[in-house]
Order: C-alpha cells, then sequence, then structure tokens
C-alpha cells in the first residue's frame, strides 16, 4: 500500500492539476484508476494506452494538443524513454502510478517524473492501482462499484466486499475467489463488458469515458436497453469471444499440462480469454496468442510463478519482451518464433 505522505503527495498534484491528462493502461485496472481520479477532481481527459509494451512516443502529441497541464500515467510498467524525454522538454509535471514490479529509479530520477509503487514500499503488496486510486480519492462511497469491478478485474479480493455486499447484494454472489465473482456475478458482467468496450476504436472508447464519468451505478452499464451503447458493442464482441472459448476449451479438455490456444482476428481479446480458461482449467498453464501482423501477443496465467517462466522464456527469443504478475504475464515475440516459443515453455512445464 501507499504511505500516507504519498498519497497526501499524489492529492497535491491533482489538486494543482487543472487539465491534467490521464494515460492508462487498456484494461479496467487501468480504466477504473483513472475514473475514480477523474471523478475526484472533476476535471481532465483520458486515454487508452493500446500500445505494447510500453506507452510509445507517439502518445506525447496528446499532450500538446489537449493543452495539458499535468501528465498522469496510471497501472502501465513500461514507459518508452522517447516519450519521457518529450514530456520533458513539453515542461509539464509528469505523475506515474503503478504497482508491478519493476526497477525504475534510474530512469524516473532522469526524467524527474513523480512515481508512487507500493512494491518500492517496506511491505511490497502490489495492490491494483484503481485499490490506490480509491483510496486516493478518499473512498467515495458511491464510487466504490468502481474500485471493485478494477479489484477484481485485476484478481484482487479488496477489504470492501462485505460493505460493497450489503450495498449491492444482487450484484453479488456466494463467491470465494476473483475468478468466481467476474465470471458468476452480475459485477463480474460488468468488467466482462467494459474490458470488451475498451477493444473498440477509439471514438467509441472516448464516447464510453464520457458516459462513464457520469454513470451512477453498475445498473446503467447492464442495462439491456437499445440506448445503452456500450452494452450493445459488449453483445457483438461477445458473439466472437464465445466461438474462441469453446474453441480452447475444446484443446483444453485433450491437453495435459498446458493449453495452448493461437487465434486472430479484429479484435486481441487474449487476456480476457486466458482469464477465463485459467477459471476453467485451474491446473493447467494457459497460453493465449494472438496474431498481429509481425508479431504475436501472449497472455499468460498459471497456479505456479508464470512471471518467473516468462521472463526466463523470453531471455532465449531474440526481439520477445514480456513480465508482469506472479500468476499472469503478457508478452510479444516475433511471429516467426512460435514454434521455438512453444518449445521453451513445454520445456519448462
Amino acid at each position: 500500500m501507499l504511505t500516507s505522505n504519498q498519497i497526501k503527495e499524489i492529492r497535491e498534484h491533482l489538486s494543482r492539476a487543472q487539465n491534467p491528462l490521464f494515460f492508462f493502461d487498456n484494461d479496467v485496472d487501468g480504466l477504473c484508476s483513472y475514473l475514480l481520479l477523474r471523478r475526484f477532481i472533476g476535471r481532465g481527459k483520458g486515454i487508452a494506452i493500446k500500445s505494447y509494451p510500453g506507452l510509445n512516443i507517439g502518445y506525447a502529441r496528446r499532450i500538446t494538443e489537449l493543452n495539458a497541464d499535468y501528465v498522469f500515467v496510471l497501472d502501465k510498467p513500461e514507459i518508452d524513454e522517447e516519450f519521457m524525454k518529450k514530456v520533458q522538454e513539453i515542461g509539464v509535471p509528469f505523475v506515474w502510478i503503478d504497482h508491478h514490479d519493476m526497477d525504475v529509479t534510474g530512469i524516473v530520477k532522469k526524467y524527474g517524473i513523480y512515481y508512487f509503487n507500493p512494491m518500492n514500499n517496506k511491505d511490497k503488496k502490489n495492490e491494483p492501482v484503481c485499490y490506490l486510486c480509491y483510496k486516493i480519492a478518499k473512498e467515495k462511497k458511491q464510487d466504490m462499484w468502481i474500485a471493485m469491478i478494477g479489484c477484481i478485474g485485476d484478481a484482487y479480493m479488496p477489504e470492501f466486499v462485505p460493505e460493497f455486499k450489503k450495498q449491492y447484494p444482487e450484484l453479488w454472489g456466494d463467491v470465494n475467489t476473483t475468478l468466481q465473482a467476474v465470471y458468476s456475478t452480475d459485477i463480474g458482467k460488468v468488467v466482462r463488458i467494459l474490458n470488451f468496450a475498451l477493444k473498440d476504436r477509439t471514438s467509441s472508447v472516448v464516447r464510453m469515458l464520457k458516459t462513464l464519468v457520469k454513470t451512477r451505478t453498475p445498473h446503467e452499464i447492464l442495462a439491456e436497453d437499445k440506448k445503452n451503447q456500450i452494452y450493445q458493442r459488449f453483445k457483438q464482441i461477445d458473439k466472437r469471444y464465445q466461438k474462441y472459448i469453446k474453441n480452447a476449451e475444446t484443446i483444453g479438455k485433450k491437453s495435459d499440462k498446458s493449453l495452448f490456444f493461437i487465434y486472430a482476428g479484429q479484435f486481441s481479446l487474449s487476456a480476457d480469454i486466458a482469464n477465463e480458461l485459467f477459471f476453467k482449467f485451474p491446473d493447467k498453464l494457459i497460453v493465449v496468442c494472438y496474431r498481429n501482423n509481425e508479431k504475436i501477443n501472449v497472455s499468460m496465467r498459471w497456479k505456479k510463478d508464470v512471471r518467473k517462466l516468462t521472463l526466463k522464456v523470453v531471455k532465449q527469443i531474440e526481439g520477445a519482451r514480456g513480465g508482469g504478475h506472479k500468476h499472469a504475464t503478457g508478452a510479444t515475440i516475433p511471429s516467426e518464433d512460435l514454434e521455438k516459443f512453444k518449445r521453451l515453455v513445454q520445456k519448462e512445464v
């Protein structure tokens, strides 16, 4: 957890920011982190980071285009040095809030970045960034549902579950794990709806952000009417997603210790597919590969230390990168090295 002094310092940055620009990771943890801080101070614009693995230089132009006086980066473990250099040249304060286990001490000092990460503190806990932002935003009860979505979507069960359950009993069930919450409750359905919505076109994501800033309850997102564009888009993407899951389940029933699923298409849904497969096959190593032109995006889940495995394997493939958490990681590898990647992973398993 962040210290009280760190939380106070972040609040001071937020109070000084009159036109902040929030860059956030393209998942529900990043999205909910932005929403909590945006609703807390009542100003600023948000941009979902679709580049992987780092926040690249292409996003820097948005700072001057939107006349931002502050830059906040939320839930992104890597930022390209060119982006950092550009922000320094523009001359606006740069605040980076993250929870991944990364050593960026030298680079943040070089570019004068205000960096906050609980993994650097004494207790070394890596609560989701949305959890940290809920604390920063003074735990406003009307926004608890936003924090809950981000937390369970990032595999973290917060201490305010009983309070949320009391406030929204119809959205919670008899669950003991975050995966059960995501795949067997209505608040978990909201997680899936928003994750899919983030995969949409940029213009649609911008409209979604404007809607969510004003949304009062999760029931508005769950409403199955034609006016709810977020839900309508979810239904469209979910049809394709369910086909992927069905095909992957067939492979999983025939596989032994690991489940490799490879697919291609308009949308990268690897993290969502990997999470559900891990829920359905908790004893297997889950490896989901999305073919995208010259590279392959990989999402991996395992009850053992998959971060250690991922880092060991990508070191043996030129041009590959990867990282993440103990039980959930992501990676990118050159397309021509897919078979080599599979051999190396299966060797480790």
